[in-house]
């Protein structure tokens, strides 16, 4: 029977995307958005790097689940590693991706051009094209770092594969407007809880309100004045605050809980123990559950490597505050700072937009320094 034959018909293999990386960075920015890759979907996009790149012979391919690392073995003295997230935050409306002018400056609109698939772009172009530079080069594209840290590939990588992210410098392709931001702050979120008892509201006399009891709480936050501490030159800014608050069980029961979501970003000169104790110091006699605690990275600049890096790229250098991964390298003892292409604050936005100059720029910088020009 026909359906028989078509049931035993052996499914046909996913189409893979081709990349085209004689296109400039600009269109192969647009190229690598326009390949869906929201996180847990990043398998058509890793598929489409590794296939434009298995013709190169100056690199050696690692495929790790949808992490991609691409090394050149040239038996330089120095290495360099130069990594780039490929998934993206959902997408709303903004894909396929257009290229607009917005007060006179070409932009290309569309999730994924600020965060971070222009930096992927360049960096994806020149592992290509560099057959033959001063130091020995590991790229790495990696999936999940827009969710949950247990997921994120590259952390993964540095548990299962260390000797892939050895090196002497990195450089973390988030965008920084192509300036160059070193380190990144530290990142603390706890729950901090008062408790009472639950009574019928009409007779609240006999219950204790766990919410009114909060007040001291965002009392605290709200007269905290946060740290700008200067770490190797650059100045990092602190904030504590409440991101959240839950509590109440019924429009006519007193609370008997009430939650604080709690979030600090802290200086690189500060541990995450450090941070911790500082949070539990804040808030003593409270209930302080931390449920998310990341070590910041300190600037790095004064590493040889990051001296000629800032040289070649030019301008001056800023801090961080948010957090990155370049935290993950500076754990491996590694300096490393952030440069990409693209607005932060455009990042995750519905009207994500990358100015194309920018795309451009982080070329030239790299290419500078990784050419030895």
């Amino acid at each position: 029977m026909l359906v028989d034959k078509l049931e035993r018909m052996p499914l046909a293999e996913p189409t893979v995307p081709v990349l085209h990386l004689a296109a400039s960075s600009i269109e192969l920015t647009r190229q690598l958005c326009d390949i869906g890759s929201v996180s847990g979907n990043e398998r058509a996009i890793t598929d489409a790097i590794e296939a434009s790149l298995a013709g190169a012979d100056h690199l050696e391919l690692t495929r790790d689940g949808d992490a991609l690392v691409a090394r050149t073995d040239l038996g330089r003295e120095r290495r360099v590693v130069i990594a780039g997230h490929i998934d993206t935050v959902p997408i709303n409306g903004n894909l396929p991706t257009r290229f607009e002018t917005v007060d006179g400056r070409e932009y290309l609109w569309g999730r994924g051009t600020v965060d971070m698939k222009a930096g992927v772009a360049v960096q994806l172009k020149l592992a290509a094209e560099l057959v033959a530079p001063p130091v020995d080069i590991t790229w790495i594209w990696y999936d999940h770092e827009e969710v949950s840290e247990s997921l994120n590939g590259l952390g993964r990588l540095a548990r299962k594969h260390p000797e892939l992210l050895g090196g002497d410098f990195a450089i973390l392709g988030e965008p920084t407007n192509s300036q160059i931001e070193g380190g990144c702050n530290g990142n603390l979120r706890a729950e901090i809880r008062t408790f009472g008892l639950r009574a019928h509201s009409a007779r609240s006399w006999v219950g204790h309100n766990a919410i009114h009891d909060a007040a001291p709480i965002l009392a605290v936050l709200a007269g905290y004045e946060p740290r700008e501490v200067e770490v190797e030159g650059l100045v990092y800014r602190e904030g504590l605050n409440a991101v959240g608050i839950t509590g109440g069980v019924a429009g006519n029961v007193i609370p008997d809980e009430c939650m604080v979501h709690v979030n600090y970003r802290f200086a690189p000169n500060r541990s995450a123990a450090q941070a911790e104790a500082h949070v539990r110091e804040l808030f003593a006699g409270f209930d302080v559950t931390v449920v998310d605690l990341a070590e910041g990275a300190r600037p790095g600049l004064t590493a040889p490597l990051a001296q000629e890096f800032l040289a070649a790229v030019g301008g001056t250098a800023k801090p961080k505050y948010g957090w990155t991964d370049v935290a993950r390298f500076s754990a491996l003892g590694m300096p490393a700072v952030n440069y990409g292409p693209g607005d932060p604050l455009k990042a995750h936005a519905d009207d994500e937009r990358v100015a194309l100059d920018q795309i451009t720029e982080c070329e030239r910088g790299l290419r500078a320094w990784l050419s030895g020009a």
